[in-house]
């Protein structure tokens, strides 16, 4: 509990070093955003080590490397939105698929932060969704070098990609680039209930 409450305060304290102006703060009740905290590493790890299966080869990607690749991270976080009363969601600003577009006007103040801030791993912010208040943690994703066998330049994406996603924004990034952020809203309801029980 109390590395979840150090860990709210450096954040702050990080964000207004930078100078950003920072909106209307909120905690949810710390075990619940350690949780929250805990099970996004878990999957940013996941998506990285999947990644990092891409190294040694030699063959373009296919849809069956997406499966293997790409795949589980969604997989898992549909799953967490399904476990915990969370809105678990990755979104971006240059998105493949448009559900991962920002989905609020805060998303998208979030993704520009990330873009003005690259040392700034993680965030988080009072938000109010579909008429419920809540707090919404952001945590970047970052372009991994094996991530551009499809996320690199345009006219190299694979086959799969250019004719499953007419619309695709997700290319031309470089190793090191915002790709996204995970972006997990707790509602205030929730937070008041984890409160309760601890």
């Amino acid at each position: 509990m109390i590395i979840q409450r150090i860990f709210l305060r450096f954040s702050l304290i990080l964000l207004l070093s930078l100078g950003f102006t920072a909106p209307a703060w909120a905690t949810p009740a710390p075990a619940e955003l350690g949780q929250v905290v805990q099970e996004i590493e878990q999957l940013d790890q996941m998506r990285s080590q999947l990644a990092s299966t891409l190294e040694d080869r030699t063959e373009p990607p296919t849809v069956e490397t997406f499966k293997e690749v790409c795949k589980p991270v969604g997989m898992r976080a549909k799953q967490l939105n399904e476990t915990h009363p969370w809105q678990v969601k990755q979104i971006a600003s240059r998105y493949r698929n448009p559900a991962h577009a920002p989905d609020t006007d805060t998303a998208r103040a979030a993704l520009t932060t990330f873009e003005t801030h690259p040392d700034l791993i993680s965030f988080v912010q009072t938000e109010t969704i579909n008429g419920e208040p809540g707090t919404r943690y952001y945590r970047r994703i970052n372009v991994e070098a094996t991530c551009l066998a499809c996320h690199g330049a345009k006219a190299s994406r694979p086959d799969f990609v250019k004719n499953n996603y007419p619309q695709d924004l997700a290319y031309d990034f470089q190793a090191g680039d915002l790709r996204g952020m995970y972006a997990v809203f707790v509602p205030e309801a929730q937070a008041a209930l984890a409160k309760m029980s601890n």
